[in-house]
């Protein structure tokens, strides 16, 4: 069973539309974070407006990272759908994920799943 044909070409719109999102929004939060460095450099100083530099680009690309991958699996699943594809998808999100925790991890100083910033110290030294 296959889409009818304006079905398909509405799709690979759709795909093609999310995937320059994807850039444009990478690239937005590039250019946004370049636009506020000065400012923040003059208000914080040079190491946190870099700190701080880094963690509106990082946001940035997570994002449009997002969109990127919601373009591959509606491609994947919909127009190009094999056996390689769903591989090549499936390696695509392994590393998009590998990604999105790294830079988390080193962007907020702590674990996606925890609710507290730093290493945990609290608990330790809570008890005595």
């Amino acid at each position: 069973m296959t889409l009818g044909e304006p079905l398909v070409s509405m799709v690979g719109w759709s795909i093609q539309a999310l995937e320059v999102l994807g850039v444009v929004v990478t690239l937005g939060g590039f250019a946004f974070a370049t636009c506020r460095w000065p400012f923040e450099l003059r208000r914080r100083g040079g190491h946190q407006a870099y700190l701080a530099y880094r963690k509106h680009s990082v946001r940035g690309l997570i994002l449009g990272l997002e969109f990127l991958v919601a373009a591959d699996i509606i491609r994947t699943i919909v127009v190009e759908y094999s056996v390689d594809s769903l591989l090549m998808l499936g390696v695509m999100v392994l590393i998009r994920s590998f990604l999105v925790f790294a830079l988390h991890l080193e962007i907020e100083g702590r674990l996606p799943w925890s609710s507290r910033p730093g290493r945990n110290r609290d608990r330790t030294s809570r008890g005595g």
